[in-house]
Parts: structure tokens; sequence; C-alpha cells
């Protein structure tokens, strides 16, 4: 239950509305009493042969309290659960807006799919609690403290007769309370699990085909809906076995009411008419008294969801502004400085990074090359912090990159990445995508920089077109060019290119760099490739080998020197003579 609590700033929110419900609820109970006292009075004038213009009344009477109270039987539901779904609103737009302040370490160690499950069946529990599960709770605890002061004063006799299964009803509650809680958090553990697989499965259908592994893919979801099913029906015989034992234990109130009830009838110690009204009271209490079963599945399915949720929520990015961010600072010109910069994904493993010291002059232009697993991605995803140094500092025009406000960090800085990621939205959205605003001329402008835009007008409705999932429907080099023309409409401080051009062919690349030249002399970019060609023309050029820097210089002193950067220009040299031979 402490779980819970968590709830407190989300109820405290719509309290307005819940009292409204309570109010309604207090009141729907109230006039549901009135009922069986008419139906009592009823009963005792027949016994005293009232004229029937007296019983016609009590039924008229009967009607209207009924009617009454079916209007704020709507009115607590229309509170109530309207409220939830706010509730509901108001914690997924929480959740989403967390999960999207933490670091981008989190989501290279969670799956897809437990995020998925969090956003959709943990949160659907605990809306179940804030609206059905308080709402029935309020109303049979009402029922419970009216219909205990109505029996008390119509015999309190057999009001104990009556209640005498009730200390029964609350060891079963909460015996099999714990048991569910603990039987639901595994059906939500394994929801993850289940979700995770088909997230996956479904984003990569193309391995899948590829290698034939449909059948394979088929029986691994199998077995997990299988385990899923399995665990729900463990968690099925749980409740299948709570709601009859609730009704048996109700029911020996009522043979206990009907026998000793019938005795004091007979005794002409309670009157026809006060013995039915006894059982509609007790009747009455059946509803709620079963509800406290379905509540308590609610109750702790919510606390087991809540748990989950708490988990992330309390999670603190590591990412983050700090203390010592300077907050005047409010925009960048772009002078780079690595000093002496180690960096390690985890503690205790091997350094991606050892003892960098580099400066790239604001308005200069960078090109970083290396053998594969050289440490040239992490070194360029440490300067909009997307990872932070674990040794040295990084500075950026003089501030430790840790001083810059976040917000100003990663908006002078675009970067495009050999694996581009487009949304299933159209073309002209996903190159807008790095600003707030942009105009046709804007849009069009980047995608002549990115040599997209002959591309674009091929297509049957140009820059309206919709791309499928992850730009699923355009080429590689295409899906690269249209993230390279969103980088170019942002016109950062700082441009990264990290194997941006790799899947386009030599000439659109030559024409790429062409057309980058003066958008990259008004701003420091740093290229990273595998492709001497693109890298020759840069102002200088750094060869990483297992996270250090190997070689330094420009082209031709690169060449001269006859190390890493020459070996790998000799082998490009001969790939090109070999091509044109053939």
């Amino acid at each position: 239950m402490k779980n819970l609590l968590s709830l407190l700033p989300y109820l405290k929110r719509h309290r307005r509305t819940l009292f409204v419900g309570v109010g309604a609820i207090f009141l729907s109970v109230v006039f549901s009493m009135l009922a069986p006292i008419l139906i009592r009075k009823a009963i005792d004038g027949l016994q005293a042969h009232a004229a029937p213009s007296s019983i016609f009344r009590y039924a008229a009477l009967v009607l209207l309290v009924s009617a009454v109270s079916g209007v704020f039987l709507f009115l607590q539901r229309r509170t109530i659960i309207v409220a939830s779904r706010r509730i509901e609103y108001d914690l997924r737009n929480d959740f989403i807006a967390h999960i999207e302040t933490l670091s981008l370490r989190y989501f290279q160690n969670t799956p897809t799919g437990d995020i998925m499950a969090h956003s959709t069946n943990d949160i659907a529990a605990i809306r179940m609690f804030v609206g059905p599960a308080i709402m029935y709770s309020v109303e049979t605890l009402f029922t419970f403290v009216i219909i205990l002061t109505a029996l008390l004063s119509i015999h309190p006799m057999l009001t104990l007769y009556a209640l005498l299964p009730l200390p029964l009803i609350s060891f079963a509650v909460n015996r099999l309370g714990t048991v569910i809680h603990r039987r639901f958090e595994d059906i939500q553990n394994q929801y993850s699990a289940l979700t995770t697989r088909a997230q996956e499965s479904i984003s990569g259908i193309r391995v899948v085909k590829s290698y034939l592994r449909e059948d394979y893919e088929i029986g691994r979801f199998q077995t997990l809906s299988e385990e899923y099913l399995a665990r729900n029906m463990r968690m099925a015989r749980v409740q299948a076995f709570f709601m009859p034992l609730l009704s048996m234990l109700i029911g020996l109130s009522v043979i206990i009411v009907v026998w000793y009830g019938g005795l004091q009838v007979m005794d002409r110690k309670l009157t026809l008419g006060g013995l039915t009204q006894f059982m509609m009271y007790i009747s009455m209490m059946i509803w709620p008294m079963i509800a406290v079963g379905w509540v308590v599945g609610l109750v702790q399915r919510a606390s087991a969801s809540m748990k989950r949720l708490n988990r992330i929520l309390e999670l603190e990015p590591e990412i983050a502004d700090s203390p010592v961010t300077d907050g005047a600072i409010t925009r960048l010109s772009g002078e780079i400085v690595f000093d002496h910069v180690t960096f390690r994904y985890n503690e205790g493993s091997d350094a991606i990074l050892d003892d960098v010291s580099l400066t790239i002059p604001a308005g200069s232009t960078l090109a970083i090359i290396g053998y594969t697993g050289s440490g040239k991605s992490s070194l360029v995803q440490l300067i909009p912090r997307l990872y932070d140094v674990t040794g040295g500092a990084l500075r950026i025009d003089g501030h430790d990159v840790r001083a810059i406000p976040l917000a100003v960090l990663r908006r002078s800085i675009a970067c495009v990445t050999q694996e581009t990621f487009l949304f299933s939205d159209s073309i002209r959205a996903n190159i807008a995508y790095s600003v707030d605003a942009a105009t046709e001329d804007d849009i069009v402008r980047a995608a002549n920089t990115a040599q997209i835009a002959k591309d674009i007008a091929d297509f049957p409705a140009h820059y309206d077109t919709v791309l499928g999932e992850r730009g699923i429907t355009l080429s590689g080099g295409q899906k690269q060019r249209v993230s390279l023309a969103r980088a170019m409409l942002r016109r950062p401080a700082i441009l990264i290119l990290d194997d941006a051009l790799s899947a386009v062919d030599t000439h659109t690349e030559e024409e790429i760099l062409k057309n980058l030249k003066d958008v990259m002399r008004e701003r420091t970019s740093i290229i990273i490739s595998h492709r001497i060609s693109t890298v020759k023309h840069a102002d200088a050029i750094i060869v990483l080998h297992e996270g250090r820097i190997a070689e330094q210089g420009t082209h031709d002193q690169l060449v001269a020197l006859g190390g890493i950067y020459a070996d790998l220009h000799a082998k490009q040299l001969l790939a090109e003579e070999l091509a044109e031979m053939e």
C-alpha cells in the first residue's frame, strides 16, 4: 500500500471532483436505506389491515427514493470515474515527460517493450484503483456504517449473530490479498517480456525474413505467451476461490438471520416487517462485501504497478543541469577543448578514450578517422553530453561542458549519425523537426544543401510524402540526406557528421561536401568517416587508435608520415583503381 502514497499529489489535484463524488455516494446510500424502512411499514400495515391507499403510498415512496438514489449513483460514477481518467491522463503525461529526461544509458539498458508495458498496462491498473477501487471502497464503508447503525436499532442481538462471520472475511481478504499482489507483479513482469519480444520481432522484420526465422520468432513469442497465460491462470484460480469464499461467508450471515430472526418473530420480539427490513439490509451488504474482494484485487494490482512505475519515476537523470550550471551562458561560438579526457561507459570497464587532448578552434573543420572500435563516436558523444567524461575536462568556449545549461548546449549542436532515425510523418515534418518553426524556403534550402531535393521532387506528394516507420520507404542514402537536411535547418554552432555520408555514393558525397563548404565555414564542424575522400579537405585530421590520438595533422602531412592514415589512403586508392578497371 505504501507504493500508492505516490498518488496523493494526483488525488489532491482533482480533490474537488472526488469530494463531490464522495458526497454523491453518501446520498445514494442514504436514500437506498430508506426503501427497507418503507417496506417494513407496508408489511406491518398489511398485518394491521391498513387501507390500500396507504400501501399504495408506501409503494410510490419506494419508487421515489429508489429514483433519487439512482440519480446520485449516476453522479458518483460521473465524478469519480471521470477523475480517474484525468489522473490516468496526468500520470501518463508525467511518466513520458520523466522518461524523456533520462539519460541515454537508461534506454540502452532497458527494452522498449518494458517501457511500453509501464505506459499502458501499469498505468491502466493504477486508474482502476483511483476510479472503481476508491469508489467501491467508499461505498462499502458508508453502506456498512449506515446499515450497521440501522441493524442495531432494529435488534442488537440479531445484529451480533449476523456479524459473526466477519472475522473470517477479514482473514480471507488479508491472506489472499498478499497472494494476489505477488502474482499480479509476476504477470506484469511477464507482460513486459512479451511486449519486448513482439516489438523486437516487428522492428527487426527484415532480419527475420532474410534469415527465414519466422517460425523461430513465432515459437519464442508463443513460449512467452504460454507463460503469460499460465501466470494469469494462477491469478484467476486465486480470484475464482476468493469470490465464492466471500459469498459463502456472507451466506452464513443470511442463514443465521433467518434462523434466529424467525425465532424472534415467533416469540413476538420482532415484527415480520422488522425481520424483512433486517433481511433487506443484510442483502444490501452482500454486494459491498463481495466488492471488498474485487477491490482488494484492484488495490494489489495497482500497488504492484505503482511499485514498478516508481522504480522509473524515482530515477534521477545522469545528465542534467546542476549547481555548477551557469545560467548566464546563452549561446556558444564553438571552440572545443579536450583536456586529457578519459571515458569509460561503466565503472571498472576498459577505457574507451584514454588521455585525449585536442583543441578545435571555433569555425574550423576537424576530421576523425580510425579503425572500427577506436572510439570515434564515443568522442563526439561527449560534446552534447550524451555521456559525461570520466576523467580530465571537456570545455566549450572556455566553459566546462557541465557548466553550460543543457538546453543551450544541445540547441547549439546538430549531429547526424550513420544510423539515422526518421519519424512516421511527412518529409517536411522530418526535416523541420530540429526547430520550433521553419518556413518553406528554409526547408527547401536545407534539402538542396543535403542533395535530397531532387529525390523529393520525384515523390508523389513531394515534401508531404509520408514515410513509413523509421523512414523504411527511403533508401539508406536518402534517409541520411534527410537527416542531414534536418541538421542544416538548425544552423548550429557545432555540426557533427558521424559517418553521415556512408550510405551515399562518391559523386553524391562530393556534391554534398561542396554544398557544405559555405555552411561549415560559419561553424565548428567535426566529420567522422572511413573514406579519405570525405576528410582530406578538413583543416585538421586526427587518427584515433585504441582510444588515443595516434596521428594528427593535415591530409598531406599524414600521408607523408606513413602511418595508419597513409595505410588507409593507399588501400582506398587501390580499391578505386580496381573499381575503375572493372
